[in-house]
C-alpha cells in the first residue's frame, strides 16, 4: 500500500549544532516514512529576542553538570547515527543574519537544497567562519552556487522581509529554540525529539488512510 503524504515543517538556522543533527537524520527518516520535509528558514537570534529565550550555553552557565550531560547527550547522537564528520565550530557563536536572509535568497531562486548543504556542512563539518563575508563566497563558490547574484537577493527588502516574516509566524507557533518541528499543528523541539516526530508521522499516514473512502468494487 503507497504510503500517505505528510509533510513535516523544519524550522532551522544554520547556527544551531542540533539543527545540523535533524539536517544529517532527516534522509533517513524520509526514506522509511515518505514523507516531505519542509525547510524553513528562521533567525534563532529574533526567536531568542522575542522570546526571551537563551542558548544553553548562556542560559546554563552557572549549571556545570547540566553542560556537561548535554554535551554527552551530543556523543550518544553522533554514535548512534554515525555523523563522525561532525566538527564543534571553532568560531561558535557565528552571526547567521546573513547566511539566513541567504538561505531565503536561495529559495527564491530555487537552489535551496545545495546552499543548505553547502551551509551546514561548512558551520559543522569544516568548522568555517561563516559570518566572514569572504568566507560565505567561498564556499558558495566550491557549491557550484552563484555567489554574487544570491549575496545581492539577499539584501534586497523581499528577503529581508521575508526572513523577518519567516521568523514571526514561527514563534507565533509556538517556537522557542531551534531545532523545530511541526507535523500538522503539533510541535517538536530539539534533535532528540525526532523518534517522536517519526511516529507522528506514522500516526498521521494512520489516520489519513483510515479517512479515505472505501471504493467499491465495480
Amino acid at each position: 500500500m503507497t504510503k500517505m503524504s505528510v509533510t513535516v515543517d523544519f524550522h532551522y538556522d544554520f547556527g544551531s549544532p542540533n539543527a545540523y543533527f535533524v539536517h544529517r537524520v532527516i534522509p533517513e527518516i524520509a526514506l522509511r516514512t515518505g514523507a516531505d520535509f519542509n525547510y524553513v528558514p528562521v533567525l534563532l537570534g529574533g526567536v531568542f529576542k522575542a522570546t526571551g529565550n537563551q542558548a544553553p550555553m548562556l542560559a546554563f552557565a552557572g549549571v556545570p553538570s547540566k553542560l556537561a550531560y548535554q554535551r554527552k547527550e551530543i556523543e550518544r547522537f553522533i554514535a548512534r547515527h554515525k555523523l563522525t564528520a561532525f566538527r564543534m565550530n571553532a568560531h561558535f557563536p557565528v552571526n547567521t543574519l546573513q547566511l539566513m536572509r541567504l538561505a531565503v535568497a536561495a529559495e527564491a531562486e530555487g537552489v535551496a537544497p545545495a546552499y543548505i548543504e553547502a551551509m551546514f556542512a561548512g558551520m559543522w563539518e569544516k568548522s568555517l567562519k561563516l559570518d566572514d563575508p569572504a568566507v560565505i563566497a567561498a564556499t558558495l563558490a566550491e557549491a557550484g552556487l552563484d555567489g554574487e547574484k544570491l549575496m545581492a537577493r539577499a539584501q534586497t527588502h523581499e528577503i529581508k522581509a521575508k526572513l523577518a516574516a519567516n521568523t514571526e509566524a514561527s514563534v507565533k507557533r509556538g517556537t522557542f529554540g531551534i531545532p523545530t518541528m511541526f507535523v500538522g499543528d503539533e510541535m517538536w523541539f530539539g534533535k532528540d525529539t525526532l523518534r517522536d516526530v517519526e511516529e507522528a508521522i506514522v500516526h498521521a499516514q494512520q489516520s489519513e488512510a483510515e479517512a479515505e473512502p472505501v471504493r467499491e468494487l465495480p
